[in-house]
């Protein structure tokens, strides 16, 4: 089987030890008080679940903290920073823990928001805004460029475009992406209308309506003036009308299928180059 990419970017796999026991004890484990870590201040996550939290929590009771938090030493506080491990240390502290196991390390202003925003995007998924507001401060804070994003969190460039674009919704519809009113595919969507009106007005009936995500398409076709395509009259046998569905329905995207006498052509359509990049890897895995 290959290894799995962890996705960590260049020398950061050091800094973050395998779970695995013998590993982290060459690396050295001490524990320190609990209230001597202060948080990260580049924590990307904002939010986190309360009974994730008190699941946790009465893991560490039973078990106590298994994988040691990463810190860094924080000299003029005479403590320490977190690095990774917030739920953790939330979870610790729930757990009335008086001392945790931590593993310290020296890091870069940069690697401390590499390390949290990778190690929440691997174990905890942040939330999309989440995700982009930590893409976003890698690429102000540090100048890095989107393909140098992706590299280090394990992603294509596109995708780290993309989830930044979300960023420029109005405040109304980063609010209902937040809340789970709608999905990251309807924000998505929403990115085509031309106007922050015009974004919003199609979030109510899409709230009102109940849409999904490609019943959204449509509707944000039709706000923007394109007609819908003319019904095909197909002169496939049923066989063939068969294996143009299953392919539909293998590779997440539309479909055509011609046929003559003399051959035909099999037509895949993609919407994005996200699409255009799933749809390669669907057609060239092993």
């Amino acid at each position: 089987m290959a290894k799995r990419r962890s996705g960590l970017g260049k020398g950061l796999e050091a800094l973050i030890p395998s779970t695995h026991s013998d590993t982290i004890h060459e690396q050295g484990v001490r524990t320190v008080p609990i209230e001597a870590i202060i948080p990260n201040p580049h924590q990307p996550r904002i939010d986190f679940h309360e009974f994730e939290l008190q699941e946790l929590a009465q893991s560490i009771m039973e078990h106590g903290v298994l994988q040691p938090l990463i810190v860094t030493e924080d000299a003029k506080n005479k403590g320490f920073t977190l690095i990774a491990g917030e739920r953790r240390l939330q979870a610790a502290k729930i757990a009335k823990l008086s001392r945790v196991p931590v593993i310290v390390r020296e890091v870069s202003e940069q690697e401390r928001l590499e390390i949290a925003l990778i190690e929440n995007v691997q174990r905890a998924d942040l939330s999309p805004l989440e995700k982009a507001e930590a893409y976003k401060q890698l690429s102000d804070e540090f100048n890095l460029t989107h393909e140098q994003i992706g590299t280090r969190v394990g992603i294509s460039r596109v995708a780290v475009t993309n989830t930044l674009r979300l960023l420029n919704l109005p405040a109304k519809i980063q609010d209902a992406l937040s809340n789970g009113l709608i999905s990251e595919g309807h924000a998505r969507v929403l990115l085509s209308l031309p106007s922050a009106q015009a974004q919003v007005a199609a979030l109510k009936a899409i709230i009102d309506r109940g849409l999904n995500v490609r019943q959204t398409e449509e509707l944000v076709k039709k706000l923007v003036g394109v007609k819908p395509p003319k019904k095909r009259k197909s002169n496939l046998s049923p066989e063939l009308l068969a294996i143009e569905e299953q392919l539909r329905s293998r590779l997440g995207t539309k479909v055509r299928i011609t046929h003559g006498a003399r051959g035909g052509t099999i037509t895949l359509h993609y919407y994005s180059d996200e699409e255009f990049e799933h749809l390669l890897r669907q057609i060239m895995k092993d």
